[in-house]
């Protein structure tokens, strides 16, 4: 029975691919596999008990017979018991994967749209900078101009 739950450790130095993508996606499809082998174990396991069970169940003349079967019948109804277990643990753990993995996207896409926008607010910024300098400098032309015209001149 597999009762430990885990999958068994990561691939973080993963050959191929690029970076920690590759790495999650080779860690993920090594938890998918020890997963489907936990599954496939747990069921196996519950189906032969159940056989066993129903093959131990018939009922047989010496009574000593029947006291083995007996013990035969309580020990297979245990280990199915801890099969069926098991199966629910993996299902509760399946469940807080999939809760988990969703925020971590969820995370993974607002960190994501963070930078994104800080990006847009270096350019934003730099362009407010060129606008500004542009306008600094069309004022201080305008500014020589008026200053040395005659019509100022004139005014006062």
């Amino acid at each position: 029975m597999n009762k430990g739950g885990g999958s068994g450790g990561g691939m973080a130095g993963s050959g191929g691919g690029s970076g920690p993508t590759a790495a999650a996606a080779a860690a993920a499809l090594q938890k998918q596999k020890a997963l489907l082998q936990r599954v496939e174990t747990d069921i196996t396991s519950v189906v032969d008990n159940f056989t066993q069970i129903v093959n131990v169940s018939r009922v047989s003349d010496p009574p000593v017979k029947n006291s083995q079967e007996a013990y035969m019948m309580e020990m297979r109804a245990s280990r199915l018991v801890q099969a069926a277990d098991s199966l629910l643990k993996l299902v509760s753990e399946l469940k807080q994967t999939a809760i988990f993995s969703g925020f971590a996207s969820l995370n993974d896409h607002v960190e994501q749209r963070i930078e994104e926008f800080d990006q847009e607010a270096e350019k934003t910024n730099r362009l407010l900078a060129r606008i500004a300098d542009d306008a600094s400098a069309s004022l201080k032309e305008l500014e020589s101009h008026y200053y040395s015209s005659a019509q100022r001149l004139t005014l006062i």
